[in-house]
Order: structure tokens, then sequence, then C-alpha cells
């Protein structure tokens, strides 16, 4: 066994020298996200027009966003409801600040943020639990004055959530909320996120899903890593092939993918840019052209921060379009498609 596991080092080692010998790609730095005096950065995102939007709580109520349960074995599990209600706060940036809205009493845990028209805002709790009285319903719509103006249940085990300018919302489901946990699949029924991807009116209602895998070569959805949205246009790169596939109006079109494990793309309609992988393979750009069915792969790099740094270990990756936003720490960077050159 020990012998086994010394191999898999040595293999991991390997794959780390192997991207480290890659031409490094320099992030552009783009701004500096910071709050109010006291305040901590629950969560941050981008929306449709590739501003940053940012959740705050006050410093004594930010734990109370990541609510989890611990198990007599010791295991770790995700609350769907915060440990206590607390104010949060919306902002917008882009890149300089500007307050969306306040949002007093939010009971969501997890969660994502993303804007709505008229100056709504959309907050997402990952999980769900299902009971026979009624499901978590984890999705709050706020409006500017930041009451309360619908809520619905988008399902368990979400992954990415974006909304576009018009306000439809694209969820997408890791393989928790794809085939059940939380009640969901048993005794409750077959989970809202059984499709990988499902796409939810500006009302919360749901109004396209992912096809079977019986209409289409690509497979199902096991659990979608990657989530683009170039307008209305979505793009989506999934476990187990990792096929990038193009959802544009109901109808679907894909290409076949070599990289796997990514966790964000970039995409211009002819061209991608893969983020990520597994183990060492996290920093690692693969580009391509989209041609004949296929990725064709035409460069692979190495991302690093502005000054030749590797990226910090919990740096969080979005595709918009065209661009790659990568939030570390207080930091927001980009990095365009159209501009991709190696750095020295």
């Amino acid at each position: 066994m020990s012998d086994g596991r010394g191999q898999r080092r040595q293999r991991e080692e390997a794959r780390r020298a192997a991207v480290r010998a890659l031409p490094a790609v320099r992030l552009r730095h783009h701004a500096v996200i910071t709050g109010r005096p006291g305040e901590e950065r629950v969560t941050a995102s981008i929306g449709p027009d590739g501003n940053l939007v940012a959740l705050w709580a006050a410093a004594q109520d930010r734990p109370a966003f990541s609510a989890t349960t611990t198990q007599a074995g010791g295991a770790r599990f995700p609350e769907p409801r915060a440990s206590r209600s607390a104010t949060a706060r919306v902002s917008i940036h882009a890149p300089e600040p500007a307050t969306a809205a306040e949002l007093p009493g939010l009971p969501l845990a997890h969660v994502t943020v993303q804007p709505l028209p008229q100056g709504r805002v959309l907050v997402v709790g990952a999980r769900s639990r299902w009971r026979p009285e009624g499901p978590d319903r984890n999705a709050i719509v706020y409006d500017a004055d930041g009451a309360v103006v619908a809520e619905e249940t988008l399902g368990d085990g979400i992954a990415h959530v974006f909304t576009t300018a018009s306000g439809r919302v694209w969820v997408a489901y890791f393989d928790e909320g794809i085939y059940g946990n939380f009640g969901w699949n048993s005794p409750g029924p077959a989970p809202i996120g059984d499709a990988g991807l499902v796409r939810f009116s500006p009302d919360l209602q749901e109004e396209w899903r992912f096809p079977s895998a019986r209409r289409r070569p690509w497979g199902p959805i096991h659990d979608c890593y990657a989530l683009n949205l170039a307008g209305d246009t979505a793009w989506t790169c999934y476990y187990t092939d990792f096929p990038i596939v193009r959802v544009h109006d109901g109808a679907l079109t894909g290409w076949s993918n070599d990289t796997i494990g990514i966790r964000a793309l970039a995409v211009d309609g002819t061209r991608a840019a893969l983020l990520g992988g597994y183990g060492a393979e996290r920093e690692q750009l693969t580009v391509g052209t989209l041609d004949d069915g296929a990725f064709r792969v035409v460069g692979r790099y190495r991302v690093v921060l502005p000054d030749g740094q590797p990226l910090p270990p919990r740096t969080r990756a979005f595709g918009r379009g065209a661009d790659l936003h990568l939030v570390s720490g207080d930091d927001w960077y980009r990095l365009d498609l159209d501009h991709l050159a190696p750095a020295g």
C-alpha cells in the first residue's frame, strides 16, 4: 500500500512539474472588492453585464450563512438555512461599488447572489431539504428596497446560478442535486435538478430543462462543473466526459473534449478557454477552437497573478462570455479570451 501511495505522489509531482513548465498567462487586476467597516463578504458572483455582485454581513453574522451539521462520525454537511437570520447587504461593483439592496433577516445559507431587472436581487441557497409538508424554499427575490417579492424552491445541490439581462435564471446542479439527497428521491419526489441544468423564468417557474440522454449524443450531466452565460446562450461542461455543450433557443450543440476536471470556461462562439483540472492542473488554462464536433487544443498555459505568483488556493473562477473572472480575497482579476498572450 505504501508503494502505491508513493507512486501516486510521483505521478502527482510529475503533473505539477508539467504544469509549471507551461508558458504563464498573467491575470489583469480589475478591482479591489471591499465592504463597509465591520463587514465581511459572504459570497460574490458575476452578473450578466460583467459586473461583480457581492453579499456582505456584519462580521459577527457572517458564520450564520455558512451553517453546517456535524454527524456522529465527524462528517460535516451544509445546512439549507442560516443558523440564524441576519441582515445582509448586496453591492454591485463595476468596478466602483454601489449598494443594490439591504436584505433584513436573510434566512438562507451557502448562497449565490445575482441581479435581476428593475433593481431586484435574487439570492439562492445551495441546499434544499424535502419534507412531506413541503421542501425548503431556497430562492428569494428582493426588490430594490429589500422587501421579499417572491420565494420558490429551485432544488437541492445547486452548483451555479446565473441570471440573464431579461431576468431568466439558469441553475446547474452537482451530483447530489441530480441523484437525490436531503429527502429528494427517497422518500420524496425526483430532484428538481435531475436533468443537471434547468432554466427558470423571471418569476422562478421552470421553463426549460436539459433533455434526456436518449435525445443527444453527449451523455447525461452527472455533475455540472462549469457554466457560462453569453447573453441568452448557455455553455456548460460536465462530468463524466466533459463535453462542451451550447444551449441556444433550446437547441443543443456539442463538442467532444479531452480536458477533464475544468471549473470555468470562457467562450466567444468559435473559441474556448477551459480553466482548471484535477489536482496539480487547477491552474492550467487550455485554449482551443470549437471545430467539427470537437474542441481542438491550440495551447496550454499556466494562469498566474499579475506579479507571476501562483493562484491562491481558494480562488474562485467564473466564466461570462469571452471573459474569465477570478476572485481571491479582496482582489478581482480578469482574463479576456481575445487578449490571451503568454507572459514571460
